[in-house]
């Protein structure tokens, strides 16, 4: 990141020096200034690509699936050995975009520049609240995977190319402020103009900051546990406005017609011909862990093999699998080019009131877990086109008091299928399901904890790094970060 701010830096100045140079000459004027050309992206065009740049958070073709143990490797086998996270993992695309695609939003709007125009961009306040929601999002995401990082003096240029970093738990503080105050900050104006998530719906957008502030307060769950705790507390104020339906569900919708546009894992099977996954033997198992021995999800989940068969390949094998007609790839309506990811659901936000009314934090103890435990089946079900009434009744899935928060969590991460970072995040908190790493793991502990930082950190930012392993702790696969502990 060092690096890509001192780049920036320098060209800025370089542009500065250029522009100094011309008023001195004087003589051309503005002969070579393209008048068709825009200088500075517009608000709407920035947010655009913000977006498209955020898609890897929620869903993939790769790293985080494995961790989830939703898929299973077949020609190449480093993911599910995490040996492709053993030498750090770089997390600066996030910042050079989208984040500060997004940072630019709010800083045109603040300045009240051309770029920011609301006649064209929508209301002032939306665009804000839009843009602040995004950082908010991507910030969470990336913070789960490798803990304390550079925030509060990140992206801000050239003028600090060494960033602190900041613990987890002050981020978290911070996300819940500026979700609670962009929320708030949603007007009756024009919505956010190039939003290819909500299309400027901006009751869509509150609702966004809600069901994260819900889903972040549940993940500080082992760190605020008591009802009367910041993390029950922030958890009851988000709950008035989150996704109530599963019409309210929000996605990512990619474009069947445009090849820039791709369902990833369109790309991954159809156009770069590559079967590098199956889906994983526990995650066949867990779906057939019930009276019927079929979950009504698993031929929307898995490729339907000759015979009516569904066959998972093995977790973290050690020799390489051909997969085509021999193991189940990926359900052919989730990896058409059109298909649509999952950002938040409906059936997420009824796991979670189902946990919070188990652990005491809200009212209605077990009859009330029950309720939205059932609810969030039905929901799931429905949201992949199979609604069954009846399925959450079946034995092995019935709701069971005694063992509520394993079954609450199992249906959970069966729900949030291929958005495997979230999967990965909600296991290290709760431990369900019960999952191992593979014979090929190339970290001896296990599943891994967390990511580790960027090699480049260590030399780029070398003070910074120093102090963050005091902070944090080794730089490894297995330190647990603020919510983990």
């Amino acid at each position: 990141m060092k690096k890509l701010n001192k780049y920036i830096a320098l060209s800025l100045a370089g542009l500065t020096m250029f522009a100094a140079g011309c008023d001195k000459i004087g003589d051309f004027g503005d002969t070579n200034v393209d008048p068709t050309r825009v200088a500075v992206s517009s608000t709407r065009s920035l947010l655009t690509n913000a977006m498209q740049n955020s898609v890897g958070l929620f869903i993939g073709s790769g790293q985080g699936t494995t961790m989830a143990q939703y898929f299973s490797e077949g020609p190449y086998l480093t993911s599910s050995g995490y040996g492709d996270a053993v030498g750090g993992q770089a997390y600066s695309g996030w910042y050079s975009s989208p984040l500060i695609q997004l940072q630019k939003i709010i800083e045109y709007n603040t300045a009240g520049t051309v770029e920011a125009d609301p006649g064209a961009n929508g209301s002032k306040n939306n665009q804000l609240a839009v843009a602040r929601i995004m950082k908010a999002y991507i910030f969470w995401k990336i913070t789960d995977r490798w803990g304390d990082l550079p925030y509060s003096q990140a992206l801000k240029g050239g003028e600090n190319i060494t960033p602190v970093y900041d613990k987890q738990e002050d981020i978290y503080k911070d996300l819940f402020k500026e979700l609670k105050e962009a929320g708030a900050q949603i007007d009756g104006g024009l919505g956010m103009q190039g939003d290819i998530i909500l299309d400027g719906n901006m009751a869509g957008w509150k609702r966004f900051a809600a069901t994260q502030r819900l889903l972040m307060a549940l993940r500080m769950s082992k760190v605020h546990p008591t009802a009367a705790g910041l993390a029950a507390t922030e958890f009851k104020a988000a709950m008035a406005d989150v996704i109530a339906s599963n019409s309210q569900n929000i996605t990512y919708k990619f474009l069947a017609g445009d090849p820039n546009n791709y369902n990833p894992w369109y790309n991954n099977y159809s156009i770069s011909n590559r079967n590098d996954y199956a889906i994983s033997t526990p995650l066949v198992n867990y779906m057939k862990a019930n009276g019927r021995s079929n979950d009504p999800r698993l031929p929307v989940y898995a490729e339907v093999l000759p015979g009516n068969v569904i066959k998972g390949l093995d977790y973290g094998k050690t020799l390489q699998t051909n997969i085509p007609n021999a193991f189940s790839r990926l359900g052919n309506n989730l990896r058409a080019a059109g298909s649509p990811a999952y950002i938040f659901t409906f059936a997420q936000v009824e796991f979670a009131k189902a946990e919070a009314a188990k652990l005491g934090w809200i009212p209605g103890g077990d009859i009330a877990a029950k309720a939205s435990y059932d609810s969030g089946i039905d929901a799931s079900l429905a949201q992949y086109g199979v609604p069954d009434a009846t399925f959450k009744n079946e034995t092995g899935v019935a709701y069971d008091a005694s063992k509520a928060i394993q079954q609450i969590a199992t249906q959970r991460w069966i729900h949030l299928y291929l958005d495997g970072w979230e999967a990965w995040a909600e296991w290290r908190r709760t431990g369900f399901p019960v999952l191992t790493a593979g014979p090929n793991s190339a970290n001896p502990a296990g599943i891994p904890r967390r990511l580790i930082y960027p090699a480049a950190d260590k030399t780029v930012n070398a003070d910074n790094y120093a102090k963050v392993l005091t902070q944090q702790g080794p730089d490894n696969l297995n330190t647990r970060v603020w919510w983990d502990k």
